[in-house]
């Protein structure tokens, strides 16, 4: 007679029947029968008195076959939920497959079915497992790699307190990561109001914070930090430097002085570190005013200046254009005796630099080399950067074939100089020049040539360049497209731009805020404006990080000033504050362009006075606008006002805003002024343009002053400034006149000298 069938038999006969049938097993009635049966057979003692603690776990094992048939389910007790969580406890420690990480083939979704769709019962077996944290851990892991697991805060936070228990913090770092990443952000709720020891709930918190530091979840970290510190969960203060750290480069310029606040309130103390974030935080922000109490408070508690500290004075004084302050730190930090490095000194000169003055950069870097520093690549590409912004192209030349070791940098810095002032030919030629040099353009390198041929309208030179980037493995990215729709859209042609900005979607790679806004632009200016506000709605269904935000108000404010629908701009400069962003210099400089384009002096002058009531400084631009605005309706007392103030708010001036002043006096028929503001502007650092030339010529031909003009028009080609239509047609315009012969006669002479 056969021996009749035991317990594991007939589970494997059931798994195989699962297996083939799929999760749920529905079995006849006299199916059911005949598997009773076989359970008899396989222990005839299974109803005695005395049935062993095994045979009622493997009735618990069998019965559980059949609890997800609602006519069974009313069959567990709590005494056989207990067994469960023993069986699935032990089925998981004695068939984990070894103890290497990855030997786990024991391990099957039917096995565990129960476990993948009941949170509650992971996390009691989970507990029952807590003493073999390594084997925990890896079925965790498993149970996360199946499809079908139902997710849960409190499994997570089981995993998370059976690691920390242990000490075993880089697997806890991995799970927390899990959990954030499939949004389980209340984690830390259950964590500060269960039943969890306090120092493994700080532990895990801390955690859970030092995990939203490193993805850079801002918004996060502020709430996971103030909710810790609110319900007396001191977060380490390392960890509270790295929410500063995420605040500062978040551009939350006004939370890191709160979480400092809150630091010091709960007695956290704060490290140099602490206070090195503060003061780029400080600085990044503008809040100039602060920096003095930060490091005064610095020396209030006895924290030591770092180099790391001195490096960020120096730099922040630097950039914000304080180089006596800047000065001052440096010489600090060299009488404290730490090493003074490029780091130090580079600062010092782009601020100089910035400022316009060349020479007082060119002493710092003979301080350079007079305590044993040579400049570095970054040093000489300063330089280049700085006197390609003041229109000095020859010199920066000059300093890009003195360098030892250029990079690309230095390269892409010089090209985009000869941009800027139309010299596309020297730009070309100097690409060749890198690529002799063995230097590896990069995507700037070729978007800054995209750039250059798409102002000059060559846009079919600015494709093929696109397709040559890709051949040599550079792959184009969300400016060379953003470059290209720009250049489309100037050139009128709305389909091609979309066209290619579609291309862009499509390689998958994504539009960041001003891909979006020169899209915008463009059926602003092409299309219609309903159509571009309807275009921006859609992008903001589709990507809610791309939410309406400063930039794309103030693109449509600015359509609408193009179009003369002032009401309507001034109308969505005040949406601006209900929909809790603030206008920047930008918007007001719109609106007041507009005002003034339209003779309305007054309110231009309110809306800059508001400007100002609301601490905002305004730029170059912004300066410009009201000085070229007034000067050429013949206001020219009140262009030099604003003039005067710009100085005196530290804005440097530029050419257009010299230009903008030589434009007025020759409207007003006054050269010797105009004359006057030229040759300060050579004086000041600034060389002039075409436009500058242009102006005089004109004004000059009007006068009749014809040696004047020759002057001018032959400075401007030993200065190799390519005269446009413009300058043509200011020069001959007066050919017909009396005088035409006497031009003739002189236009000869310049040109044979």
């Amino acid at each position: 007679m056969a021996a009749p069938p035991t317990f594991s038999r007939i589970f494997e006969i059931i798994d195989s029947l699962e297996i083939h049938f799929g999760s749920y097993v529905f079995l006849s009635v006299s199916s059911m029968i005949l598997c009773l049966r076989l359970c008899l057979r396989a222990s005839r003692s299974f109803f005695s008195i005395s049935t062993t603690s095994n045979n009622c776990n493997n009735l618990s094992r069998f019965l559980f076959r059949f609890s997800t048939l609602p006519h069974c389910a009313a069959a567990f007790s709590s005494s056989t939920s207990s067994n469960l969580e023993s069986y699935y406890a032990n089925l998981i420690l004695t068939s984990h497959g070894g103890n290497k990480p990855n030997q786990n083939q024991k391990w099957t979704s039917h096995q565990f079915r129960i476990l993948l769709t009941d949170p509650d019962l992971l996390v009691r077996v989970l507990n029952m497992i807590r003493a073999k944290p390594e084997i925990a851990f890896r079925f965790f892991n498993w149970i996360q790699r199946q499809s079908d697991v139902k997710q849960s805060r409190q499994a997570f936070a089981a995993m998370l307190e059976i690691l920390a228990e242990n000490d075993w913090m880089s697997e806890a770092y991995l799970v927390a990561e899990r959990s954030i990443d499939l949004g389980m952000h209340e984690i830390d709720d259950l964590l500060i109001d269960g039943n969890f020891d306090k120092l493994i709930a700080i532990k895990l918190l801390d955690l859970l914070l030092w995990v939203y530091t490193r993805k850079y979840m801002a918004d996060k970290c502020l709430i996971s930090f103030e909710k810790m510190i609110r319900k007396g969960f001191l977060p380490s203060v390392r960890n509270c430097n790295s929410v500063l750290k995420v605040l500062r480069d978040s551009r939350l310029m006004s939370k890191p002085r709160e979480v400092y606040g809150m630091m010091v309130e709960n007695g956290i103390l704060p490290t140099v570190i602490t206070f090195n974030t503060m003061l780029d935080s400080c600085f990044k922000a503008g809040h100039l005013e602060q920096v003095d109490k930060i490091w005064l408070e610095m020396k209030r508690r006895n924290v030591e200046f770092s180099e790391v500290t001195y490096n960020i004075l120096i730099n922040g004084f630097s950039k914000n254009g304080k180089m006596e302050e800047a000065r001052r730190f440096h010489g600090d930090m060299q009488r404290s005796g730490f090493p003074v490095t490029s780091y130090s000194f580079n600062p010092l000169i782009e601020g100089y630099c910035k400022q316009g003055l060349l020479d007082e950069a060119w002493g710092v870097t003979d301080e350079m080399v007079n305590v044993g520093l040579y400049p570095t690549t970054a040093t000489y590409n300063i330089y280049i950067r700085a006197l390609c912004e003041y229109g000095k192209i020859d010199d920066a030349r000059q300093v890009l074939s003195s360098m030892a070791a250029p990079d690309v940098v230095s390269y892409n810095t010089l090209m985009h100089g000869y941009i800027k002032i139309g010299k596309m030919v020297e730009a070309s030629l100097l690409f060749d020049d890198l690529r002799v040099g063995d230097i590896s353009p990069s995507v700037v390198t070729y978007n800054t040539l995209i750039d250059g041929l798409c102002e000059s309208g060559n846009l079919e030179g600015a494709l093929r360049l696109k397709e040559e980037m890709t051949d040599q493995l550079i792959f184009p990215d969300v400016i060379t497209y953003t470059t290209l729709v720009k250049g489309f859209v100037k050139n009128g042609n709305l389909s091609m731009a979309t066209e290619i900005y579609d291309e862009m979607l499509k390689k998958g790679i994504k539009p960041d805020g001003y891909a979006y806004t020169t899209r915008t632009v463009g059926e602003m200016r092409l299309g219609d404006s309903d159509k571009a506000f309807r275009l921006h709605e859609e992008i903001v269904a589709k990507d809610h990080h791309h939410a309406p935000d400063l930039i794309i108000y103030n693109v449509r404010i600015d359509g609408l000033c193009k179009v003369g629908n002032l009401e309507k701009a001034i109308e969505f400069q005040r949406k601006i504050f209900r929909v809790g962003l603030v206008p920047d210099h930008v918007t007001y400089t719109t609106v007041i362009r507009a005002y003034l384009e339209k003779g309305r002096f007054k309110m231009a002058s309110d809306l800059y006075d508001e400007m100002l009531s609301k601490r905002l400084s305004p730029s170059v631009i912004t300066y410009f606008v009201l000085i070229h605005g007034h000067a050429k309706a013949g206001r020219l007392d009140q262009a030099l006002q604003y003039s005067t103030e710009m100085k005196k708010s530290g804005v440097r001036p530029n050419v257009m805003t010299y230009n903008a002043l030589i434009h007025g006096y020759c409207r007003a028929g006054d050269i010797d002024e105009a004359y006057k503001y030229f040759c300060k502007m050579e004086e000041d650092g600034f060389s002039p343009n075409k436009y500058s030339y242009t102006m005089l010529i004109s004004k000059s031909c009007e006068l009749e002053k014809w040696e004047e003009v020759v002057k001018l028009y032959k400075e401007m080609l030993d200065k190799e400034i390519e005269p446009d239509a413009y300058t043509h047609n200011a020069l001959f315009k007066h050919l017909d006149k009396d005088h035409a012969s006497r031009e003739v006669e002189l236009v000869e002479k310049l040109l044979l000298s």
